[in-house]
């Protein structure tokens, strides 16, 4: 069993920058994929960026490549989304997720475990 937790959200103006953390529980962090998704209201998830297990291989929505980047850091258990230049349309809540398998993969049902999420806003 792997919890998971997001932090980072926040209200920022356009053009601005965030950091998301997802701190994860379990001893078999190091061995999974993991990703970033996000939900805006009234809208589907929709994938933003995904790792494998040991942070060598990366792959992000057309949407967010070049601004935004994922990384994590096996040795805290943590998972991390950098975003730079923010959109207003990239208002949503932002969901970490693993994944029982080390390669990374860019669809919801691919991943068994998720966070609770954490809301990050961008005003124009």
């Amino acid at each position: 069993q792997v919890q998971l937790v997001e932090s980072g959200g926040d209200l920022v103006q356009a053009g601005g920058s965030l950091r998301l953390s997802c701190a994860a529980s379990g001893r078999t962090f190091s061995t999974y994929a993991m990703g970033w998704f996000r939900q805006a209201p009234g809208k589907e998830r929709e994938f933003v960026a995904t790792i494998n297990w040991s942070g060598g291989s990366t792959s992000y929505a057309n949407s967010v490549k070049d601004r935004f980047t994922i990384s994590r850091d096996n040795t805290k258990h943590t998972m991390y989304l950098q975003m730079n230049s923010l959109k207003p349309e990239d208002t949503a809540v932002y969901y970490c997720a693993a994944r029982g398998l080390g390669s990374p993969a860019n669809l919801a049902y691919a991943y068994n475990y998720w966070g609770q999420g954490t809301q990050v806003t961008v005003s124009s």
